[in-house]
């Protein structure tokens, strides 16, 4: 009775929370879907591994210490007598410094060949920037420097083609990580570091700041949209295009509240007067999935509330409050935002 009752109940609660960590898109030794996630794994596996042989080879010369013939003391001569003593040197020295020094060199050609970038060009692909509390991605384009697109929260990447991408700080230490795709690496004041992102299937890859930046550490979330080549590059030429003209009534008089507010002094709208640059560019916001930094999604609902209760959502954020948008003026505003595509 106690056992169908407890245990049975226990053991799904166990596999469900096993199929649910298995699952999380946070789970990098599972389901990994990038080349640096994958190097990384492998060499979790061996660890793992060799603890394991380890573990069992222990618990083996236990079992076998336990259950062997036991005989008398005048059998066994003293300890001293070199008996012993190899075994002492093989299983507690060398087997131990062999294991660590071959885990120690697969950890450093990992770091090296497969997760930190060591560019001979200087010009990266990707220009991450960490800052209190979100992240901002600049793709460059060799030779034109004039054609830079900026989009907050969303890195888009092309399956199959390492992409290097440097990160920097713009306040405190951050740290960027993308379980599924690679290991994590420092944001630091001052210094650029560099990373490599090969995916090598579509989809989309949950990062976080995984260094604590302040009081809204846990909400500075971002996504890595893998996509086809051919996908990405058509997705990349429509970010260099610049936003297009309102269409409707409601999007026109949304975009003279935007352009007479505070909202212009600290936003990019390319083609428009806007041209702030203290908060994201939103040249193409109403393509994104999220907004306030990855924490929220990109709907109508969210984006009213975050437009006007920006600190009520996320204290601490640089989005001010900006209460006086209601009624008429609040649904043009956000009408025009949703034609930002």
């Amino acid at each position: 009775m106690f056992t169908r009752r407890y245990i049975r109940p226990a053991l799904a609660a166990a596999g469900g929370l096993a199929a649910a960590g298995c699952s999380t898109p946070m789970n990098y030794m599972i389901g990994n879907a990038g080349v640096g996630a994958r190097a990384i794994a492998w060499l979790g596996w061996q660890a793992i591994i060799a603890f394991c042989a380890a573990t069992l080879v222990t618990w083996g010369f236990l079992f076998w210490f336990a259950l062997r013939r036991r005989g008398r003391l005048s059998e066994h001569e003293p300890i001293d007598v070199h008996q012993g003593q190899a075994w002492i040197l093989i299983g507690g020295f060398l087997v131990p410094i062999a294991v660590l020094i071959f885990l120690f060199v697969e950890m450093m050609v990992v770091l090296t060949s497969k997760t930190v970038a060591q560019p001979a060009d200087p010009t990266p692909n990707i220009v991450v920037t960490g800052q209190q509390w979100w992240w901002n991605a600049t793709y460059r384009f060799k030779g034109h420097p004039d054609e830079e697109v900026s989009l907050p929260t969303e890195i888009h990447i092309p399956v199959g083609r390492p992409m290097t991408i440097e990160v920097q700080s713009a306040d405190v230490m951050h740290s960027f990580w993308v379980p599924k795709l690679n290991g994590k690496i420092d944001l630091i004041p001052g210094l650029r570091n560099y990373e490599v992102l090969e995916a090598v299937r579509p989809g989309t890859y949950l990062g976080q700041c995984a260094s604590y930046c302040g009081e809204q550490h846990a909400n500075m979330k971002f996504r890595v949209i893998a996509q086809r080549p051919k996908a990405y590059e058509a997705w990349l030429a429509h970010q260099r295009a610049p936003a297009a003209a309102p269409r409707t009534p409601q999007a026109i008089r949304g975009e003279q509240v935007f352009m007479t507010s505070a909202c212009s002094l600290c936003h990019t709208i390319r083609g428009t007067p806007a041209r702030g640059t203290v908060g994201p560019d939103l040249t193409h916001l109403a393509s994104r999935t999220s907004i306030a930094g990855g924490m929220l999604p990109n709907d109508t609902a969210d984006l009213e509330a975050w437009v006007t209760h920006a600190q009520s959502l996320k204290p601490g954020t640089p989005m001010p409050n900006v209460p006086q948008f209601s009624g008429a003026n609040l649904r043009a505003l956000v009408a025009y935002l949703q034609t930002l595509n």
